[in-house]
C-alpha cells in the first residue's frame, strides 16, 4: 500500500475510535439538508465554545463550510466531515475567530484523496484588511507566505489541492454568486461590521433556503432582502440589548435581529456566535426577540445538527 494511502487508513481508524470514545455525533448524514454548527462561540477562549464555523450537509455529505475560526479544525473531524466532499469554503470576514483554522484544514488536505480545486470565497479589501485572494497569498505564497511550505495550496502541487479565491465586494448590495451548480447555489452580499469588510451568505439547495448572517450590525437592507422567506437564518448573537455604542457598531442587538427576521418572514432562527455577555443575558434577549419575531428560535451548541426543510 502506498505510504500516503496507509496514512489515510490509519487516520480514519483513529478518527472513528475518537468519535466512539467521545460519544459525539458524526455529522448530519440522516438528513437530506442540515446545518451543523461546528463553532457556536466567538473570540474568547474562556467561553468554552469553538469559534465561528458551520457546515451545510446535503444527503450525507458536508458541502459548504461557512467560516473556519479557532477550534473548527477539531470540530470538522469530530463531525465526520470530509474535505473531499466540500464544494466551497465561505468566509464572512477576516477576523481571527472566523478564519484562524483555515491553514490547518488545508494542511489536512495532504492526507485526503482530494485533488480537484476548492473555491474559497470572502470579501474584498478594505482598511486594514486584505481581500480573500491576498489573504491566501499571504498565507501560502511560495516565497513570502507565512505557511510557504504549503504553497501547493495555490497551484495544486506537493500533494495539496488548489484553492480558488472568489472575491465579493463588501459593498455588494445584490447577491453575488460564489458557487453555482444544479444542486447547490451560494451567493453573498456585503454587510456592516464596523470598519471590517464583511459578507453574509445565502445557500440554496432546491427549494431550501439557508442564510448565514456573519458578524454584522443588522443595518443593511440588502441582507434582510436576501434573507426574505429563509427556511433557516443562522444569526450571530454576540451582544445583549444594552450593548454600548462600540459593540452596536459591530453586532446586531436582539431588537434589531427580531425586527429584521420578522420583516423578512424568516421561518426559523438559530442564534450563534455566542459570548459570555450574550449568554449571561440570554433570557432577556430571547424575550426581546419574541416580542418582535414569533417564529421558532434555537440557541446553537457546538456539533449540534439542525435539519432544514422548505
Amino acid at each position: 500500500m502506498p505510504v500516503r494511502r496507509l496514512r489515510q487508513a490509519l487516520l480514519a481508524v483513529a478518527a472513528t475510535a475518537s468519535l466512539a470514545a467521545s460519544g459525539a455525533r458524526a455529522g448530519c448524514g440522516d438528513e437530506s439538508v442540515a446545518v451543523q454548527v461546528l463553532g457556536s462561540g466567538g473570540p474568547v477562549a474562556a467561553d468554552k465554545r469553538a469559534s465561528a464555523g458551520n457546515l451545510v450537509w446535503i444527503n450525507g455529505r458536508a458541502r459548504v463550510l461557512v467560516d473556519a475560526g479557532g477550534g473548527v479544525f477539531l470540530r470538522f473531524g469530530e463531525a465526520g466531515a470530509r474535505l473531499e466532499d466540500l464544494s466551497l469554503i465561505a468566509i464572512t470576514h477576516l477576523h481571527a475567530d472566523h478564519i484562524a483554522d483555515l491553514p490547518a484544514l488545508i494542511k489536512s488536505g495532504f492526507f485526503s484523496d482530494r485533488d480537484r480545486p476548492l473555491a474559497v470565497s470572502g470579501p474584498g479589501a478594505g482598511g486594514e484588511y486584505p481581500s480573500i485572494a491576498d489573504f491566501l497569498h499571504a498565507e501560502f505564497d511560495a516565497k513570502h507566505g507565512a505557511f510557504r511550505y504549503l504553497s501547493g495550496a495555490l497551484d495544486g502541487s506537493e500533494g495539496l489541492f488548489r484553492l480558488v479565491p472568489k472575491t465579493v465586494a463588501p459593498s455588494a448590495a445584490v447577491p453575488t454568486d460564489v458557487f453555482d451548480s444544479p444542486e447547490l447555489r451560494v451567493a453573498a452580499v456585503g454587510v456592516r461590521h464596523g470598519p471590517v469588510p464583511a459578507l453574509a451568505y445565502r445557500v440554496v439547495i432546491g427549494n431550501t433556503h439557508i442564510v448565514f448572517s456573519g458578524d454584522q450590525d443588522g443595518s443593511v437592507d440588502a441582507f434582510w432582502t436576501m434573507a426574505r422567506d429563509a427556511d433557516l437564518l443562522v444569526m450571530n448573537h454576540a451582544v445583549p440589548e444594552d450593548a454600548d455604542r462600540v459593540a452596536r457598531n459591530l453586532h446586531a442587538v436582539p431588537s434589531a435581529i427580531g425586527a429584521g427576521a420578522a420583516a423578512a418572514h424568516v421561518r426559523r432562527l438559530l442564534l450563534t456566535h455566542l459570548m459570555a455577555r450574550s449568554v449571561n443575558a440570554l433570557d432577556h434577549s430571547l424575550a426581546v426577540l419574541h416580542e418582535r419575531y414569533t417564529g421558532p428560535i434555537e440557541v446553537a451548541q457546538d456539533l449540534a445538527c439542525y435539519p432544514v426543510t422548505p
